[in-house]
């Protein structure tokens, strides 16, 4: 048998893993070295150590990945380059990924205008979106357009789901535009997660996040199924946290909500038959 590569094995304890164990061994590979690089800059960002060291690990990164696609990658990102290789995946998506995580260490993100929300949703997520739609081997176009919605969708779903923990953090992802509308002054994370009136604000999210689960679907019901195979079940997950998030609210206090495990696989085998 043979043994798991690093990219596998970091990926093993996250739900992504068993959602993207169905794809055949080279899609699987690269996708866990996606995952791997995704990883890695995203610790960076949630570190909670001085920012000056974090934004140096970043642009270290920046440097490496100039190095792979000149052809001179380092021996830890040996894999990488082979997906980025077998797949041609885009150099502008991994800076992309980075530069979503710079903006985390510049400064903590607390009620950003929707136009910032975007633009950090385009990065850490749709980013990640456009090089795993080459992976799963999808037509241009529609590829494109499902690593913009779906993208969006989780990412959005992330923010309803971690409003507490990102407020521990000092962060506040929730739009600004938003909270004023639910009546919400403070740009303060703990006062306004902790703020009566918040599920108002979290409402319009919810909202836009549904209706990017509904442009996704669309997509992938009029694509090959087995290009779509993976991300079918990553929507679908998601989606049951957000019905979940919706079904206990918003007011504080709020439970964390989890998929469990159970679900995620009847998810998977569901996609496999």
């Amino acid at each position: 048998m043979n043994k798991p590569s690093q990219a596998a094995e970091r990926a093993s304890g996250s739900s992504f893993y068993n959602g993207m164990r169905i794809l055949p061994r080279p899609q699987r590979e690269a996708m866990f070295e996606i995952y791997s690089f995704c990883r890695a800059v995203d610790d960076i960002a949630d570190d909670p150590g001085p920012r000056e060291p974090r934004l140096e690990a970043l642009e270290q990164w920046r440097s490496e990945i100039a190095a792979l696609y000149a052809g001179s990658a380092p021996p830890q990102l040996a894999g990488l380059a082979q997906a980025v290789r077998a797949f041609d995946l885009d150099r502008g998506d991994f800076l992309a990924v980075i530069a979503g995580m710079e903006m985390d260490v510049l400064a903590d993100i607390r009620a950003p205008d929707r136009a910032t929300l975007d633009l950090y949703c385009d990065r850490v997520a749709c980013a990640v979106g456009r090089l795993s739609v080459r992976v799963f081997g999808m037509e241009r176009q529609a590829g494109l357009a499902l690593s913009h919605h779906l993208g969006r969708a989780l990412q959005l779903t992330n923010i309803l789901r971690d409003l507490d923990e990102d407020a521990a953090l000092g962060r506040l992802y929730l739009p600004r535009e938003e909270l004023l509308a639910a009546g919400i002054t403070t740009r303060e994370p703990a006062a306004a997660v902790a703020d009566p009136a918040i599920g108002k604000a979290c409402a319009a999210i919810v909202a836009l996040a549904q209706a990017e689960f509904e442009q996704a679907t669309a997509i992938m019901a009029v694509s090959p199924r087995r290009t779509v195979r993976a991300p079918r079940i990553m929507g679908a997950a998601y989606r049951l946290i957000l019905d979940a998030l919706i079904a206990r609210g918003f007011a504080p206090p709020r439970e964390r909500v989890h998929l469990p495990r159970t679900r995620f696989l009847l998810i998977v085998l569901r996609n496999l038959l």
